[in-house]
């Protein structure tokens, strides 16, 4: 079967109010047909950003109270975002679902870090023989994908270096597609990007290959919609998952 070529929207455009198809390929949004498209979503469609990396509830400090989390969420929507990939947070930002004048959000959970090797406060600091049950946790905690730290500064050298041994890393990978989780490794300009191999799911999560991330994620985490109409440019209605309640 040959692979799609783009993906197929069809429904109410708003603000227009008029049924259309839509085609989006290479980035670009298009109303003539595209063949071998994948129609992905019906429902209402509404235009809007999506912010490929941020942290609702997260400052540099840590977790931030609920009120100040409650103050970013409509900053970003007000910026023209509708839909949120979250790339790591400690903060339990579910309330946002049940706003409907707020962005929706794909959540990574907290970040899982090696102990001493990230910032303070924001990830869960753990060994390696901790981290395929914090990727079970978390797993379940996001909305299909896990935030793995997979270098950070070695201060016995001096410079970036993987935070993880290889078994210890390919096992919680493996955990993470067990339960419907893409497992995704931050890394930075070097250490981790050295250790490339499919099993790792390695993708830089500061917007590389994002759009591939969030459909790999709608693909391989369970479904768990809710009836109300989509306000994330449609597309992702039918096909993103959603956190369990």
């Amino acid at each position: 079967m040959a692979e799609p070529t783009a993906l197929h929207i069809r429904g109410v455009l708003l603000p227009e109010r008029e049924h259309r198809d839509l085609w989006i390929r290479d980035g670009h949004v298009a109303f003539e047909p595209v063949p071998r498209a994948e129609t992905v979503a019906t429902g209402w469609v509404l235009p809007g950003l999506v912010d490929l990396h941020c942290h609702v509830g997260l400052a540099a400090e840590g977790e931030v109270p609920p009120h100040e989390a409650e103050r970013q969420a409509p900053a970003d929507r007000d910026a023209g975002v509708l839909l949120i990939r979250d790339a790591g947070s400690p903060a339990d930002t579910r309330w946002i679902d049940d706003r409907d004048d707020l962005p929706r959000v794909i959540r990574a959970g907290r970040h899982l870090a090696r102990t001493k090797r990230y910032l303070p406060n924001y990830g869960w600091e753990i060994e390696p023989d901790e981290l395929v049950a914090y990727v079970e946790q978390e797993a379940q905690r996001g909305d299909g994908w896990v935030k793995l730290v997979g270098d950070w500064i070695d201060r016995e050298i001096g410079d970036l270096g993987p935070c993880w041994p290889r078994a210890a890393l390919d096992a919680a990978i493996r955990r993470a597609h067990e339960f419907g989780a893409l497992g995704v490794r931050g890394v930075g300009d070097r250490g981790g990007r050295g250790d490339r191999r499919p099993e790792a799911a390695a993708i830089a999560p500061h917007g590389a290959a994002a759009g591939r991330l969030i459909l790999a994620i709608n693909r391989r985490a369970p479904r768990r919609r809710r009836s109300r109409p989509a306000r994330a440019g449609g597309a992702w209605r039918d096909c993103r998952p959603r956190a369990a309640p």
